[in-house]
């Protein structure tokens, strides 16, 4: 089911510090940013050699809660090919979904969150 990691989210205190950091630094492109709501500012970098992986900035412009309590490394991603066959086949085998419908991110993909065996925060993303 699951056909690759997607990206690593990571908690950014300053989004505009860390995307400089990562592009003018580390060597990221900067693929896409937006606004999710009014509650999250997000950012999605990628490196020109390997696209297949990205690395999902996010900084809540309405705090909620420390960034020690969610994890500076938020969350990981997977890319599925079918959402909703996904869904009911993670499902059937027990897995516990944050939310019972996935939602649409600021670049128009479907997402849904899942937890871990250890309560990690995990997320299916498929472009379709």
């Amino acid at each position: 089911m699951i056909k690759k990691i997607e990206h690593i989210a990571i908690m950014a205190t300053n989004l505009d510090h860390s995307i400089n950091f990562y592009t003018k630094i580390m060597g990221f492109n900067l693929r896409s940013r937006g606004t999710k709501g009014n509650r999250r500012e997000i950012a999605f970098l990628y490196l020109e050699q390997d696209q297949s992986v990205e690395i999902e900035l996010m900084n809540d412009l309405m705090p909620n809660g420390d960034y020690s309590e969610k994890g500076i490394v938020n969350h990981l991603a997977f890319t599925v090919e079918n959402m909703d066959q996904a869904i009911t086949h993670y499902k059937e085998r027990g897995v516990v979904f944050a939310t019972d419908e996935p939602t649409v991110s600021i670049d128009g993909t479907k997402t849904i969150f899942l937890y871990g065996p250890n309560q990690e925060l995990l997320q299916f993303v498929s472009k379709h």
